[in-house]
């Protein structure tokens, strides 16, 4: 029994030590971020150059010296021809989103579509390669309002899913107006989770008490030291379906054609069985529909890049990296 108490004591302690150093983390972390440099840049890309340039990089390696010489001179004398020409009048805008839990990459998408929403034409349109497994629900609800910008103002969206939209990556997706998706890309889990530890039996053995007092009955809800009763329990659940009935509604409005009923348990399913469901509309891979918009479109790569000194990236991954443990690990949140 002695050893027992004695290794709670060191496990209580443990915790104390891990909560103060990782404290200090965060701190720490937070001034690196207030006084980091506010440069940065958006990034524009033709990718038909380098389809272009693949492809003919592939052509001159089949021929013999000769060769090569009477092909680049045809080539450059067919350049000339083509800049005469008009160019495209469409532009086809190509972004990327790779999502973490707590949808960080919102801040560049943000500036991505301002910039696009300040020029964009009628017959333009947007192509967003999408991969994420979800995450919080205020991250990845602001990822979709953004995306619901373009809709707004009727500019055509397609999302290309290559691996996973699920969750909170699929509350974004199901804002285009067209989704593709690979065979064996991961799409749907439309549910919502939350998970909470509770060291109150362990504090109580180590005589330790916790006192938590709020101005109103639900301000917390389940709690971490705390004792959780079965009426804070019921509450934290009707928290947890109103999440998901809210989630539910926003998918029915993006896609009114879909039984959200029958998609909304949060199961996943791969593309060529989220197809049958309506959950998307096409098999395809963004590269194939990149090829297919080549001829009539400008493909325009635009990616909000932000300028970090090396020393100031690493450190910022690592803090990043811990915090983001302790989080999960420590505080409850509603994830999709």
């Amino acid at each position: 029994m002695n050893v027992l108490v004695n290794y709670e004591l060191f496990l209580a302690k443990i915790i104390t030590l891990i909560i103060m150093i990782v404290s200090v983390i965060l701190l720490f972390s937070a001034i690196m971020k207030k006084n980091k440099s506010k440069k940065s840049k958006l990034k524009f890309t033709l990718l038909q150059d380098n389809y272009k340039n693949i492809k003919n990089n592939i052509l001159l390696s089949t021929m013999k010296n000769f060769e090569k010489k009477i092909w680049l001179k045809k080539e450059k004398e067919k350049n000339k021809e083509k800049n005469k020409e008009k160019n495209k009048e469409k532009i086809l805008y190509v972004l990327d989103f790779k999502g973490d839990v707590y949808a960080n990459e919102v801040a560049g998408l943000r500036e991505e579509i301002s910039a696009i929403l300040s020029v964009a034409k009628k017959n333009d349109e947007v192509l967003l390669r999408l991969e994420s497994a979800g995450g919080v629900i205020h991250g990845y609800g602001l990822a979709a309002s953004q995306l619901n910008r373009l809709r707004q103002k009727g500019i055509k969206l397609i999302v290309s899913v290559d691996k996973i939209a699920a969750s909170g990556g699929y509350m974004m997706a199901c804002v285009a107006d067209y989704i593709i998706s690979a065979p064996f890309a991961i799409i749907g889990s439309i549910g919502v989770v939350s998970q909470i530890p509770n060291f109150n039996k362990l504090l109580k053995k180590c005589h330790i008490d916790i006192e938590l007092h709020t101005a109103g009955d639900y301000k917390r809800t389940l709690t971490m030291f705390g004792n959780n009763t079965e009426s804070t329990r019921q509450k934290f659940c009707e928290e947890l379906n109103t999440t998901h009935e809210l989630f539910k509604k926003f998918i029915q409005e993006m896609r009114p054609s879909l039984n959200i009923e029958s998609v909304s348990n949060g199961e996943h399913w791969f593309g060529t069985m989220a197809l049958e469901k309506n959950l998307i509309d096409e098999i395809r891979t963004s590269d194939d529909i990149l090829i297919s918009k080549m001829e009539d479109y400008t493909l325009l790569h635009i990616q909000y890049i932000y300028t970090k000194k090396i020393l100031e990236r690493f450190v910022s991954s690592i803090l990043d990296n811990i915090s983001k443990i302790f989080l999960k690990i420590f505080f409850y949140k509603n994830y999709l």
